[in-house]
């Protein structure tokens, strides 16, 4: 799942469909989930909630990994599923005509959605065994 260097500057059906102004969009929310993830989970540590309650930190989690993921991989999951990418300005978004193009880059949103819930999900069972 790794990014294949010296593709950041150009469209490449299911490696890389995002330029410089997509990727750092999608790292601010990486980094936005991540801090959401963790006020969470300090909020139902401290309160004394129910340990089994720390499973909610799973979706914050969850879109922190979507967006390290998708700017690590220079790839929008969202673009992919919807047969556009950028390299401009956000949201100036060109189709994908070519059909196989668009299976390939369906294929790879699919992969980083699954990739995002498992960690999310592996996330929230870490904090639901924490021991505090």
């Amino acid at each position: 799942m790794a990014p294949t260097p010296g593709a950041a500057d150009r469209y490449e059906s299911g490696v890389c469909n995002i330029g410089p102004a997509e990727i750092a969009y999608r790292r601010l929310w990486g980094h936005l989930g991540l801090v959401v993830t963790l006020v969470l989970l300090a909020a139902l540590v401290w309160t004394g909630a129910p340990h089994w309650t720390r499973i909610l930190v799973a979706l914050p989690a969850a879109g922190s990994a979507v967006g390290y993921l998708q700017a690590y991989l220079r790839f929008c999951a969202a673009f992919g599923a919807l047969g556009v990418f950028n390299f401009g300005a956000r949201l100036e978004v060109q189709p994908v005509s070519d059909p196989g193009a668009r299976a390939r880059d369906r294929l790879r949103a699919l992969q980083i959605f699954a990739a995002s819930a498992v960690i999310g999900l592996a996330v929230g069972v870490l904090a639901v065994l924490l021991p505090v």
